[in-house]
């Protein structure tokens, strides 16, 4: 469920509390603090969107170039002696 930011509204028409209320979509905004009554405004934030690692932009650790340009050495086990060697 996204979580939305709220300010209240003191009774001077000053901002108040900043609060975050956890709502499902099809929720109505709330009109008045939960806990002590008093009348809130939603505030609209950017949306934090992470897209590093959505598929087509992820970073396969199979890529043996991105590995070896990084720095890092690819080992293999061999399968009958159980010792590692450079590849």
């Amino acid at each position: 469920m996204p979580v939305y930011t709220y300010i209240t509204v003191n009774p001077d028409g000053s901002d108040g509390e900043v609060f975050e209320v956890e709502q499902s979509i099809s929720s109505k905004p709330l009109e008045k603090h939960p806990e002590n009554g008093l009348p809130v405004k939603r505030v609209f934030d950017a949306p934090n969107l992470n897209t590093e690692y959505t598929p087509g932009k992820e970073k396969s650790l199979s890529d043996m170039t991105r590995i070896k340009k990084a720095g890092f050495e690819v080992l293999e086990k061999d399968k009958i002696s159980g010792k590692y060697f450079k590849r």
